[in-house]
Parts: C-alpha cells; sequence; structure tokens
C-alpha cells in the first residue's frame, strides 16, 4: 500500500518579550514608518536573558502534540530545523526529545536557514512513508536575536524568535493532511548572500581573530530579495505542475515569511490575489525556520485556513536552499494561540 505522511498536529511558541518598532527606534537610528515600509513588520519577540532555542522547540513541540493527541513515546523521530542551536556541538534535538519525554527516539538537526522547516518535512517524511519511524515531531525554531548585531537596525528590524511544529503520522496519500509531495534545492554559488562568517572550521582553522562583525549575521538585502522571489516562485510552479494542480493552483499560500513585498511578489509571479497569501510576518517578524509552521498556527486559529483547501508551503534561505510542498487541509485540534514562555 502507498503511504504518505500526513499532517495530524500543530502547535507554536514564542517568546514573552515583544519588540515593537517604536522600542527600536528609541535605540536606533530608524522608525516606525521606515520599518513597515520596507518589511511590513510591526513588531517581533526575543528571549529573554538565558533561555534558549530548545526553550521555544520543547513549548512548540508540546502543543503539537496536544493537538494531535499523540503520546511522547508514540513519536520515535524528532526532526529540529534551526540555524541558531543551543551549542554549536551537539545537535539540540536530542535535548529537545528528552526533555519532551522521548529519550530513545532518532533526532538530529537541519540546518537550511529559512528553508529549514520545509527540509525537514521532507527528510521526516521520507523516513515515515519508508516505515523507518511510527509518528514523527517536527519543528522549526530559532532565536537570531542571539547572533544580531545590536547596533545594525536592518537586520534587528527583520528577525524575531519562535517556534513552531507538526506531528506526523503514516496515511493515505488521497486523505486530508497528506504531504503531496517536495521540490528542494540549493545554489553554493549564493552562500555569501545570507551568512555568519566567523566561528566555523574555515576562520578558526585560519587562525587568529575575526573582525567583530564577523561574528553578527549579515545579509545582502537586495539580492536576497530578487532571489527569494525567484527561488520560492520557481519550486512552487514546479511542484503544482508535478501535483497535478496546474490550471486552478492552490487556495492559499503559505511562504517563508521574510518580507512583505517579497510575498506579494512571489503571490504575482503565482498569478494569486494577496488574500491567497498568509501574512504573519507583520506581528513576529522574520523567525526564520519557525516562519511556515507558526504562520500555518496562526491562519488556523483566524480560520483563514479551512479544511479542505489546497495549500502550498514554499521557503527560501541562506544556503541558498529553497523547497516547497503542498497539502489539502486537514481538521485539526489547536490551542487558541501560540504559548508565550
Amino acid at each position: 500500500m502507498n503511504r504518505a505522511a500526513v499532517i495530524c498536529g500543530l502547535g507554536g511558541a514564542l517568546p514573552e518579550t515583544l519588540v515593537s518598532n517604536a522600542d527600536l527606534a528609541r535605540e536606533l537610528d530608524t522608525s516606525d514608518e521606515w520599518i513597515r515600509s520596507r518589511t511590513g513588520i510591526e513588531n517581533r519577540r526575543v528571549i529573554a536573558p538565558g533561555q534558549a532555542t530548545s526553550d521555544l522547540a520543547v513549548a512548540a513541540g508540546s502543543r503539537a502534540l496536544a493537538s494531535a493527541g499523540a503520546a511522547a513515546d508514540d513519536v520515535d523521530l524528532v526532526v529540529l530545523a534551526t540555524s541558531t542551536p543551543d551549542h554549536p556541538c551537539p545537535a539540540t534535538a536530542p535535548a529537545v526529545a528528552q526533555r519532551l519525554g522521548m529519550p530513545g527516539a532518532a533526532a538530529f538537526d537541519v540546518a537550511a536557514v529559512c528553508t529549514g522547516f520545509v527540509y525537514a518535512l521532507a527528510a521526516a517524511a521520507a523516513m515515515l512513508t519508508a516505515g523507518t519511524v511510527r509518528q514523527a515531531l517536527v519543528i522549526g525554531a530559532d532565536t537570531f536575536s542571539t547572533i544580531l548585531d545590536p547596533a545594525d537596525r536592518t537586520t534587528r528590524a527583520v528577525f524575531g524568535d519562535g517556534a513552531g511544529a507538526v506531528v506526523l503520522r503514516p496515511g493515505d496519500p488521497a486523505e486530508p493532511g497528506a504531504l503531496l509531495g517536495f521540490d528542494l534545492g540549493s545554489d553554493g554559488a549564493g552562500s555569501d548572500l545570507i551568512t555568519v562568517r566567523a566561528g566555523g572550521s574555515r576562520q578558526r582553522s585560519a587562525g587568529g581573530d575575526a573582525p567583530a562583525e564577523d561574528h553578527w549575521f549579515a545579509m545582502q538585502g537586495r539580492a536576497v530579495f530578487a532571489e527569494a522571489v525567484l527561488s520560492m516562485s520557481k519550486s512552487a510552479q514546479h511542484l503544482i505542475d508535478r501535483i497535478g494542480w496546474a490550471g486552478r493552483g492552490p487556495d492559499r499560500v503559505v511562504a517563508h515569511q521574510a518580507n512583505l513585498r517579497i510575498l506579494r511578489a512571489v503571490g504575482e509571479q503565482l498569478g494569486l490575489s494577496e488574500e491567497q497569501i498568509t501574512v504573519h510576518l507583520d506581528q513576529v517578524g522574520n523567525t526564520v525556520a519557525a516562519s511556515i509552521p507558526l504562520a500555518l498556527a496562526d491562519a488556523q486559529n483566524k480560520g483563514t485556513l479551512t479544511p479542505g483547501q489546497r495549500v502550498l508551503l514554499t521557503g527560501f534561505g541562506g544556503g541558498l536552499t529553497w523547497g516547497s510542498t503542498a497539502l489539502i487541509w486537514p481538521s485539526l485540534h489547536l490551542a487558541p494561540a501560540p504559548a508565550h514562555i
């Protein structure tokens, strides 16, 4: 029998601390109007001192398990998409699994920056459909506030911290919630467009101290904008054609929440109305690997995602990487809003 990976649970978590555009304007040479006009972002949330990516991942994972009605010992795989792990070594996923009551589960991290959640879904789905595992918990979690230059108004305006998660179970390819396919890709020639230059083996093996700015996240905004629109649009269209949605397309696109202008441009490329493009970044900023599952949870809570809709997910991130997947939206049980920790 053909098997598919089916989304059966969904949850999110955000830090309690809210940073508004007005808060940033009091610290930096910026303004609410400048930030909104360029990004569409009004607020973002950041972790408190002493908190880490795993804290958000555990909270989101717990809510996804509750949404699915799944016990911890039913899950034997945890895949964590993150570019801000608790430590450079080891991976953060095993600690998340242990804290969720799954100490024997297979667990690993996926580092594909803002495409991480789609890559993690693809990895977990492959293991489920192969019969390697029974159920999987896929989490996207990032705390980019820990790698941003405090004096950089551009990156601090864009990024926020958060986590989102889904539970996957094996099921029938024709049922709602089944992931219908993937389109994944990368282009290492653009690896310098989104990067933290210092801290890895290349910089350390060279010896000496790296410039202070190399320890912070850096992004070439204009080039990234163009690449993001092109890559997400092409990936989404390739998948639409492959799964037989050509001619009718998706009812709703939940894209990586990078920038409002990028979201609108992707929608235009796919021939969709603004109402068909999910927007969540206005309240949380770019939460990197968490952005797609957090946007799903927000849309589910608001009722803009309804059972039976054709939903396409697409992301673009550092590497460069991109990826898309699609599903018929299922009926899910979900708590009223993402947890605040």
